[in-house]
């Protein structure tokens, strides 16, 4: 594998755009080429036409397009490609069919039942990749201790590979098997994903389907025990789909692009860069590790080409591209994950986390309600920014050619309808000029006298929200590890970065920005400087320990000669081959895992060969969460070996000094904060390592433009690289009157606390309630009480602890003291149930004797007491039954953390009959000292931010923050009043919408709303709502304004701050002692999980939004002396005025996960029998409503099953003629065959051998019939939103963080 010094070596990006090529020449030579990826006017594969041109320009022969490419002068080909990226994002891949266990065929649909986007109403799922869905008969069942299932339920004994035993229960049935694959095989399906529940470990059944489906002519395979041998049946039947469904279409292209050249490559060594940062022999190059194929190569291009061994100062890699913005980290060793979304599929493989964290140089600009807005919109290519000549809109491209930072004149004449123009700066300055027009407006009508801005102001001010839009990303995923994001350098590549660079460096902190001389084709180039790379990997179930080392070093070792022989089979000698031993390891019960090697701790006989597993382990977990947890065993989940081949490939030639001062191309004008500058600009080509260029600049290289903002410098280096040198962030005098850029800008810096603040306290918590599944919201409030930001947005959270700091500022009033933190969770006092505890912390100034701020932290805790584990009793009578109750408990009194009190006070419910002081003492006591940690960071930070601009001007602001959303709740509100006018026909009068449901009780919730549609205001009366129950539906008004909230939110239609100015134009009157501002006695814990989804109905209903949507969380609990267990269930969305309901989906104030099938047989003595959509329990309609779900729980062991349900009796309502959907039902089929209705609201026993049936409602309809009788419900979704702008498509961990977060 030593490089062939006489022959070409190209390295290519074949991205959506534009493909990249870098070649090295005979004699060391290099040649940099890019053009179009799609031009089928001038040729047919981009690849092999930058080939072609470069052979035909470099060796002075003419080589013909119609001939194969003479393959005798290249040594190798390297590439990365998009093809099977865009396929997953079109959804143009291979026509697939699906084969799974019996029982699942929704599995995939369902995944893990929560919806992207919490906000939206029209619920826009990615589409699943499968046409075909074969349910086939087999069923494996791991076993377990303590079963205790009648023995003839039980089969055969199996072994499975990761050491567990599993019992057969249902051997594959071929011949129905074979029908099925039959017909779809005569449907034109050729591909075939396969997913059976178990096979990680136990495969056998898997293999059969696969040699079956091959014998019938199946051209392709993917099974999931194959593809991605790892335990949890959702993401790996995706991973196993996505290869399904991308392979083919590597295949075919790779099959296109090999007959480009003579004798298709025979002799040519041509390898694929995977996600995983390796490349790989092109006949291995398959669908589900071929995803970040592209970006990967950039990583390794700044990884190599920036890191120093020496000083070990870790990177951030920066790429701005058109469409979107990624960022990755490298500290010495490649960043991976193991599971990530791309385009809606969760994939299961190696892949380097490169985080896509915002939208290019083609990010939209906005002006909403006060707020510059930048994104998440696109342009894309067509139409294209505004300067692009077609009528595209205004973006962050136009923005800096707006203030003189691109210069079109060296730009190519490629733009306008018939792509032969320069840029346009003057179609640019015509939209800025509206946009500024509309600004100013919008300011000329605010209270306070603001002077109107200039084009160059707004453009400024659009450039500096999207560096901040950027840089808190960043921050997330530095922080979310514990490190320091201003210790690290800038690796700056893409395009569009270059303009950016300097100012989110100054943001950041960081003192340094490195740009490769080919950092507009790094990706390319990255591929000419990696290594080839073989990963084995297989499933394990061991603790690791003494008894499990010679198991672990063994399977090692045969992975190990796996990746030695793959490497060594394509050329490498053994000296330039390396292994890689990693455990995937966790804390028994825990979720978290992490993908450790021993590298640096050598073991001996203590330990594995391969090191200490064990060290690397805890010390990483460590420096992630603060604290490891010494008693508990750690779990081996996988075993995974890296092998690498050396390339040994080195590219750089040193530069020679000119000895002559840096060469000025030209002068121009450029705007910074402080106005116009003169700008020297100078070309890349012509600079050499004894220049120093000062700032403010501009270097211009052939594929992107870099900006030296002032007070920064530029070295070129000896490689002729760019490094420049960034000063401190100087920060502008700002006033107290509102900056509609500042307001932008705070927006971001106070949302950034409170997600830094969640970061603090998921890294120092202990339980899996807070730290794996992030159920948690921090908030920072004003000297009032009033909200100002909150992170994440957990609907219901949303305006709650709002309700409990000002309760505390009334109740404590001068007692609240500096050192002083409070505890409440009581539903008086603003809380929602007692299990969220919420942390409360006064933020003082010196010289100042009252609160400036207030920070708090809410988490719900597995346990605070009362009658049930988990306290949450379906069949609590009054809140004493549910557990601890705080009401303004001082945790903290003079900075002392008062353990004993409150270890007092959560072992109180123990003192009532039949109730028992919290179960988890230990980790309630953690959980809150991370909570008062958390809310540290935040006066910190709040404290940082009024150093900076002062008290006055960051109260100022806040209130700013507030006021922005009120207006944009104003707005809606008067939209809505001019709609209700118009489609009334009543033009004088109050306009006032009356609405009411039912809880199955038969206690009504009723809401009358009158609207000043003048003022765009509203009363939100809830007056005749029925009184409180005896039961636990009762609602905290806290759980009103909550409900309220998100309601506001979703009909607003777009992203505003969501603070206690939502609520400013709203007055709520909510009767006391009512169902939902019940008495201080009484039981809540069903109030916060159902009554406030009937709020949500309610309110939709009296605004005409849309259908009722289930209307409920389906909480089933079940345990016993050894275990405990509670999930949600996901139903049916109601349908709207342009689209159906989602199916088999959470909908409004919930949005839990769902535990995988795999996990839950593993750790719970249940088996899943059934799990998949219901179908026809959507009401019928124009829009028809979605179908709620069938969830089937065959029971293993005695165990106590708690149902809290709604819309048992009351049908969720369609809307303007849609039918209502269908009502839930929970079903007990004991073993002797009866079956029972266990009603709404149920606790009872179980024995071995009972099944729980559950039937989740269906949402409504909306809208009748078509006039030929029929409804839509088989049409595709019918979206209004406007196509033709696009929106980058988030990934790595930054996002599945979110994600997590907004799903509990």
């Amino acid at each position: 594998m030593m490089a062939g010094v006489d022959k070409f070596q190209f390295a290519i990006d074949r991205g959506g755009t534009f493909t990249d090529v870098f070649a090295r020449c005979p004699g060391g030579k290099v040649r940099v080429m890019k053009l179009l990826s799609e031009d089928p006017a001038n040729y047919t594969d981009a690849p092999t036409e930058g080939i072609r041109k470069i052979l035909q320009e470099e060796c002075g022969i003419s080589l013909s397009k119609d001939q194969p490419v003479d393959t005798s002068l290249i040594d190798w080909i390297r590439m990365g490609t998009t093809v099977a990226t865009n396929a997953l994002l079109e959804r143009k891949g291979e026509r697939i069919a699906l084969v799974i266990t019996k029982g699942f065929r929704d599995l995939l649909l369902i995944g893990n039942q929560s919806r992207p986007k919490i906000f939206d109403l029209e619920i826009v799922r990615p589409e699943v990749l499968y046409e075909e869905v074969i349910e086939v008969s087999e069923r494996v069942v791991l076993h377990q201790k303590g079963c205790r299932l009648p023995k003839a339920m039980n089969s055969e004994t199996l072994k499975g590979s990761t050491g567990e035993s599993l019992d057969l229960w249902c051997p594959l049935d071929f011949k129905t098997l074979q029908t099925e694959l039959q017909r779809v095989l005569e449907k034109g399906i050729q591909s075939l994903a396969v997913v059976l529940i178990h096979s990680y470990t136990w495969s056998k059944h898997e293999q059969e389907v696969g040699e079956l489906a091959q014998r019938l002519g199946f051209q392709h395979v993917s099974l999931s025990s194959e593809v991605m041998p790892m335990i949890r049946m959702v993401p790996r039947g995706y991973t196993a789909c996505a290869d399904a469904y991308l392979t083919p279409c590597i295949k075919r292209y790779l099959t296109g692009f090999r007959t480009g050249f003579k004798d298709v490559l025979k002799d040519v060594n041509v390898l694929f860069m995977q996600s995983d940062g390796g490349l790989t022999p092109m006949k291995k190059f398959n669908g589900s590790r071929a995803i970040l194929s592209g970006p990967a190569g950039g990583v390794v291009g700044y990884a190599v080409t920036t890191y120093n061994e020496e000083s070990k100062q870790p990177i951030i890699g920066f790429d701005m591209g058109g469409t979107s913005t990624d960022v990755s980290r490298y500290a010495g060793e490649y960043e991976h994950v193991f599971e990530s979304t791309t385009a809606g599929i969760t994939i299961q493989a190696p892949q380097l986390d490169v985080n896509t964290v915002a939208a290019g140089g083609g990010s939209m600009l906005f002006f909403r309600s006060g707020l510059f807005v930048v994104g998440p919109e696109s342009a894309g290519a067509h139409p294209g920014p505004s300067c692009y000549r077609k009528g595209g809109p205004l973006t962050v491209t136009d923005a800096n050619l707006c203030l003189g930072r691109l210069l079109p004149d060296y730009f190519p004449k490629i733009f306008g309808p018939e792509e032969d123009q320069p840029l346009s700066k003057r179609d640019t300055l015509r939209e800025f000029q509206k946009l500024t027009d509309q600004v100013n407006s919008f300011l000329e009508n605010q209270s306070q006298h603001v002077s109107n801005m200039t084009v160059e102001e707004v453009a400024m001010g659009f450039i500096r929200v999207a560096n901040e839009a950027m840089c808190r990303p960043i921050r997330a995923l530095t922080q979310a590890k514990g490190h320091d994001t201003s210790q690290h350098i800038l690796a700056c590549f893409g395009g569009a970065g270059g303009q950016h660079a300097c100012a989110i460096a100054r943001s950041l902190g960081m003192k340094t920005v490195f740009i490769h001389k080919y950092a507009g084709i790094l990706s390319a180039y990255g591929m000419a400087l990696a290594d080839v790379v073989h990963e084995a990997q297989e499933p394990c179930s061991v603790i690791y320990g003494p008894e499990s080392f010679k198991l672990l070093d063994q399977r090692i070792a045969v992975l190990k000669q796996q990746c030695i022989n793959s490497l060594q089979g394509q050329g490498f000698q053994k000296a330039q081959i390396s292994t890689e031993a990693f455990l995937h390891l966790r804390y028994e019960r825990t979720d978290c895992a992490f993908m450790c090697s021993a590298k640096g701790y050598p073991g001996n006989e203590n330990f594995c060969h391969e090191g200490d597993f064990r060290t690397a382990f805890c010390l990483r977990y460590l420096k992630e969460f603060g604290f490891t947890i010494p008693e508990r065993p750690i779990v081996v989940d996988d075993i995974r070996v890296r092998g690498t081949g050396s390339s040994s490939i080195h590219c750089e030639k040193q530069l020679k000094p000119s000895g002559l001062p840096a060469r000025v191309e030209t002068m121009t004008k450029c705007y910074f904060e402080n106005g116009y500058l003169d700008t020297n600009v100078y070309f890349l080509e012509a600079l050499t390592c004894d220049h120093i260029i000062p700032g403010p600049a501009i270097i211009i290289d052939k594929n992107s433009t870099i900006l030296v903002e002032p007070e920064c410098t530029a070295t070129i280096t000896e490689f002729g690289d760019i490094q420049i040198c960034v000063d401190r962030e100087k920060i502008p005098v700002i006033g107290t009157e509102l900056d509609t850029i500042q307001l932008s800008i705070f927006s971001h810096r106070f949302m950034s606390i409170a997600e830094q603040m969640g970061r603090i306290l998921q890294r120092t918590a202990i339980s899996t309630n807070i730290k794996e599944r992030l159920d948690f919201s921090c908030a920072l409030f004003g000297p009032d009480g009033g909200l100002v930001s909150n992170a994440p947005h957990i609907p219901v959270h949303l305006g709650a602890m709002q309700e409990t700091v000002q309760f505390q500022i009334k109740n404590l009033g001068q007692d609240l003291v500096e050192g002083d933190v409070i505890l409440s969770n009581h539903p008086c006092a603003g809380g929602s149930h007692l299990p969220d505890l919420t942390v409360i912390t006064p933020v003082f100034r010196k010289g100042i004797s009252y609160p400036v701020f207030f920070v708090a932290s809410r988490g719900h805790h597995a346990d605070i007491g009362g009658i049930t584990p988990g306290s949450m009793p379906p069949h609590s009578k009054s809140l004493e039954e549910e557990g601890a109750v705080f009401t303004s408990f001082k945790l903290l009194k003079g900075g002392m953390f008062q353990e004993e009190a409150v270890t007092e006070a959560l072992l109180a419910p123990g003192k009532i009959p039949g109730s028992s002081g919290t179960r988890n003492l230990h980790d309630n006591i953690s959980d809150l000292r991370a909570q008062v940690a958390a809310n540290q960071k935040g006066i910190q930070l709040v404290n940082e931010l009024i150093d900076i601009y002062g008290l006055e001007v960051v109260q100022a602001y806040m209130a700013h923050i507030q006021a922005n959303a009120e207006v944009a709740v104003r707005q809606m509100l008067k939209e809505f009043a001019v709609r209700c006018r118009k489609q009334t026909g009543v033009q004088t009068g109050l306009l006032e919408v009356k609405s009411e449901d039912y809880m199955d009780d038969g206690s009504p919730i009723r809401l009358s709303v009158q609207i000043n549609e003048k003022e765009g205001s509203a009363v939100f009366d809830f007056s005749g709502s029925g009184y409180e129950v005896i039961g636990n539906c009762n609602a905290p008004r806290a759980i009103t304004l909550s409900a309220l909230i998100y309601c506001l939110r979703c009909m607003v239609g777009q992203d505003i701050p969501l603070n206690q100015g939502c609520l400013a134009p709203v007055k709520v009157i909510i009767p006391k002692g009512s169902i939902l501002d019940p008495s201080a006695k009484a039981a809540v814990v069903g109030g916060n999980v159902l009554t406030s989804q009937r709020l949500v109905d309610v309110i939709f209903k009296a605004f005409g939004v849309c259908a009722a949507s289930q209307g409920c969380m389906n909480n089933i609990t079940f345990g016993n002396d050894n275990v405990g267990y509670y999930e949600t269930v996901a139903g049916g969305a109601g349908a709207g005025p342009y689209w159906h309901g989602q199916s088999g989906v959470h909908t409004h104030m919930t949005n839990t996960r769902i535990t995988d099938p795999e996990i839950l047989e593993k750790r719970y003595p249940v088996i899943l029998q059934q799990f998949q959509i219901n179908k026809g329990t959507g009401g019928t309609g124009n829009f028809c409503g979605g179908d709620g779900v069938i969830r089937q729980l065959l029971f293993r062991d005695k165990v106590v099953l708690s149902v809290l349900s709604e819309r048992r009796a009351f049908r969720p309502y369609g809307l303007y003629g849609g039918e209502p959907g269908a009502a839930g039902l929970n079903l007990l089929i004991r073993a002797d065959g009866r079956t029972i209705n266990l009603g709404g609201k149920t606790s009872v026993e179980l024995n071995p051998g009972d099944t729980f049936h559950l039937q989740t409602p269906g949402g409504g309809g909306f809208g009748l019939y078509e006039e030929d009788g029929t409804s839509k419900r088989t049409t595709q979704t019918v979206s209004q939103k406007d196509k033709t702008t696009e929106c980058f498509q988030e990934r790595g961990s930054v996002y599945e963080y979110r994600r997590t977060q907004e799903t509990v």
